[in-house]
């Protein structure tokens, strides 16, 4: 009997401590969307754009067969540690999804039509995740730098919810900073075409991206 109260009192003290990390999570992430913008300038004639669409291999290609986009960056955003790796955002517990950031030529492509790119390469729809990758380290956001590119995202966010009749699962996030990924992430779809979830998953997206909007690809894709 002993034993039973013991195991209950532990069982306790660990729900509660479970209760108040859970609850100190969420006040930090509230902070993050909550908090004032940083706006990144222009450099070389270049701004750049900060999204989360499920796995930063595919939404790297993507963005990188665009028009007016020089390079797109694979990281992690969104979260609340310093210096995430890829084993720690995998834990889902860095608060971090896998981004990108697209380094771009706005006398090229907008801001406008990067924020059309995010919702035409993904299933909107899917909350926690893109395809089979599922958790939130592979959420939905997309990162606005001033009020003018959050009233873009809120608007296309609103006109897509009408148009599906259902809720668009991304977030919109006051961008903060981003962490770029380790090296071995980078063009990953480019160096490894051979690769089973590359050959399963990225390029089918892509393939699917590309077809929805065909005006806006380089020749080369």
């Amino acid at each position: 009997m002993k034993k039973l109260i013991l195991l209950v009192l532990v069982s306790g003290m660990f729900s509660c401590k479970n209760t108040a990390q859970n609850t100190e999570l969420k006040t930090i992430q509230d902070n993050i969307k909550n908090a004032k913008p940083v706006e990144v300038p222009i450099e070389n004639g270049m701004a750049k754009a900060y999204f989360a669409s499920g796995c930063f291999w595919c939404v790297e290609a993507i963005y990188e067969s665009v028009k007016g986009v020089e390079e797109s960056i694979s990281g992690y955003a969104g979260g609340h540690t310093k210096n995430p790796t890829y084993e720690a955002s995998n834990t889902g517990r860095t608060g971090h999804a896998e981004a990108v950031e697209i380094i771009y030529n706005p006398e090229i492509v907008s801001f406008d039509t990067l924020v059309d790119v995010y919702f035409a390469s993904q299933n909107p729809t899917q909350v926690n995740g893109q395809g089979p990758d599922n958790g939130s380290q592979y959420r939905s956001i997309i990162f606005y730098q001033n009020e003018a590119q959050k009233k873009i995202i809120e608007s296309k966010k609103a006109d897509l919810a009408s148009k599906l009749n259902r809720i668009v699962a991304a977030e919109v996030y006051p961008f903060q900073k981003f962490w770029v990924a380790e090296d071995y992430h980078q063009n990953y779809e480019k160096l490894h075409p051979e690769n089973r979830y590359i050959q399963g998953v990225s390029i089918p997206r892509l393939k699917r991206f590309q077809a929805k909007m065909p005006e806006i690809l380089k020749k080369n894709h």
